[in-house]
């Protein structure tokens, strides 16, 4: 009898991205399953991505990045599957991409695997804040980190059972992601991934990221220390 392979699929948060969903949706189907994390929008996402082809999770009120993840997280575990291709619903990351994180499971079994971004694609107010933000968290958690902030990654079945209980709702979900798996002893890998920006405004607020930031460095330097229950 033929050997199974790992389960896998994509999952894509979602908040107001009724223009874009569907072609994200679309292009992550012809690589793996979709489901998509309606959080509270507004607009016909859930709609438009239901009719590209996802399965769509509702999520009421709207909550954050991190809490959708988690409720992706959820339902992924019910079912079985044994890790998750995250990516973002607006358009900067694309799906062709998702072969390499395939391809970089199948070699290493990591439990987290980040799509590295070229930050000299960047805008230059962003390519700064991600270059400055890497150093600052890499020297809280002592080893290098990359890109800490893409939301392009593969999350392993232990990895996401050790996320449910995470309280971070926002950006700083996907930060903790990495702290918890240091911590956890779990290996991360890295593959490139194009680097998209078309000029949408953003869901982020500089000020409020900013702060943010700062706080989960400081908790990130105290978590790396700490031994994971």
């Amino acid at each position: 009898m033929p050997v199974e392979g790992p389960r896998l699929l994509a999952l894509i948060p979602a908040y107001d991205e009724g223009p874009r969903i569907a072609g994200v949706v679309r292009g992550a189907l012809a690589h793996l399953p979709v489901v998509v994390v309606d959080d509270g929008s507004t607009d016909d996402t859930a709609a438009r991505a239901d009719a590209g082809g996802a399965e769509v999770v509702l999520q009421r009120p709207n909550q954050g990045k991190g809490a959708a993840l988690r409720a992706g997280f959820r339902r992924a575990l019910d079912e079985g599957v044994d890790a998750v291709v995250t990516l973002d619903a607006d358009g900067q990351h694309d799906p062709a991409d998702i072969p390499a994180f395939l391809a970089a499971y199948a070699t290493t079994r990591a439990e987290l695997i980040i799509g590295r971004r070229d930050f000299r694609r960047m805008p230059p107010l962003r390519r700064l804040s991600n270059e400055l933000g890497g150093r600052a968290f890499s020297w809280a958690v002592g080893r290098p980190v990359p890109d800490n902030q893409s939301g392009f990654r593969l999350i392993g079945s232990q990895l996401m059972e050790r996320l449910l209980a995470s309280r971070e709702s926002g950006f700083e979900f996907e930060v903790e992601m990495i702290t918890t798996a240091i911590r956890a002893g779990h290996p991360i890998a890295w593959v490139p991934i194009r680097t998209i920006y078309r000029g949408e405004p953003s869901h982020i607020r500089p000020w409020r990221h900013f702060r943010s930031f700062v706080r989960i460095v400081r908790t990130a330097r105290d978590d790396v220390r700490r031994p994971l229950a």
